[in-house]
């Protein structure tokens, strides 16, 4: 199986969050670290260090899209939330499905979130890529 991860999170969210948040949802929907193909956000994520630290110890593939471009996927949890301060109503479920060139039947794992202990937030989306 291969598949995407969508993340969103906080300004200045730690690693070991994100990292918590990703291996949650990869339990969720029985997927592991190496059925990843590639990663996506927003770009305005494109400089958060927590997030970059994640997909250089994966060496993954990481895409960046613009909020205009997330805003135009059909997701099955929009947030007024996410799009006042994003410009766009998803960032993770919209990301995945983006980097995994597909639509929403496809997302494994819609919105998973998860606070840390400093009160930040990740969200990680998955979204299974076409065969």
């Amino acid at each position: 199986m291969k598949i995407t991860l969508g993340l969103g999170c906080d300004r200045g969210t730690p690693a070991s969050t994100i990292e918590q948040c990703i291996a949650e949802a990869l339990a969720a929907c029985g997927a592991t670290l190496e059925d990843v193909w590639a990663v996506a956000s927003i770009d305005l994520k494109a400089d958060e260090a927590g997030l970059l630290h994640v997909i250089a110890a994966h060496h993954w593939p990481s895409l960046f899209y613009p909020a205009a471009v997330l805003a135009e996927v059909a997701v099955p949890h929009p947030s007024e939330t996410v799009r006042k301060y994003t410009g766009t109503p998803s960032v993770s479920e919209a990301a995945a499905l983006l980097a995994a060139k597909t639509d929403q039947t496809q997302l494994l794992v819609e919105k998973h979130k998860l606070r840390g202990p400093d009160g930040r937030n990740a969200t990680v989306s998955i979204a299974r890529m076409p065969q």
